[in-house]
């Protein structure tokens, strides 16, 4: 099964070799990618125990925890990267998280949705509620995402902290477009992150 753009992106990224976790792993299609393509030792933390039970069951690491209260009791720098994949938009408290992620990767990759991409500004626009689009396909009621960010604030948020963006990727249906005016046309943004 072929990766999904940003989990292909982040893939390609991760040096060979390296020990990773994926918080948020879901059914571990990226650890098992990285596993076997990449030689990495990749560990998993994810909340839904049937997503847990799938990795388990294709030879995966993973442990059932959640990412706002469980990284805590991982040491500092015990991988080389931690990766957050479509998953800060929807954790309690997405500061701590990215802290505790910084803490215990040497870099760590984010990536999530680009709320302020056009077609979201235009659905709002247009219609005056929340967007349901191919990419952010459930109602308001039923999605997990709590916290909703562009590219802009991400940007802003990492810049007040102190976090060096080493590299920057966005994505518009699910191919690579520019960094120029990537709050407006940019699906989704990947970012590699480290600390000073």
């Amino acid at each position: 099964m072929p990766l999904r753009p940003d989990l292909a992106l982040i893939a390609a990224h991760v040096a060979p070799g390296s020990r990773v976790l994926d918080v948020g792993c879901g059914d571990g299609t990226l650890m098992a990618a990285l596993r076997d393509e990449r030689g990495c030792d990749a560990r998993g933390l994810e909340l839904d125990a049937h997503n847990v039970a799938e990795c388990v069951g294709r030879g995966l690491s993973a442990i059932q925890g959640d990412a706002d209260t469980d990284l805590e009791l991982y040491p500092d720098a015990s991988f080389d990267y931690a990766i957050l994949s479509q998953t800060l938009q929807t954790t309690k408290h997405p500061d701590r998280v990215l802290d505790e992620l910084l803490r215990i990767g040497r870099r760590a990759f984010v990536s999530f949705p680009n709320f302020a991409h056009w077609r979201v500004r235009l659905s709002l626009l247009r219609y005056g509620r929340m967007p349901v689009t191919k990419l952010l396909p459930m109602e308001w009621y039923e999605t997990p995402n709590i916290h909703h960010l562009s590219v802009a604030d991400f940007r802003d948020f990492v810049a007040k902290r102190d976090i060096r963006v080493e590299g920057a990727w966005f994505l518009s249906k699910g191919v690579l477009t520019s960094e120029s005016l990537a709050n407006i046309r940019a699906e989704h943004a990947v970012f590699l992150l480290t600390r000073g």
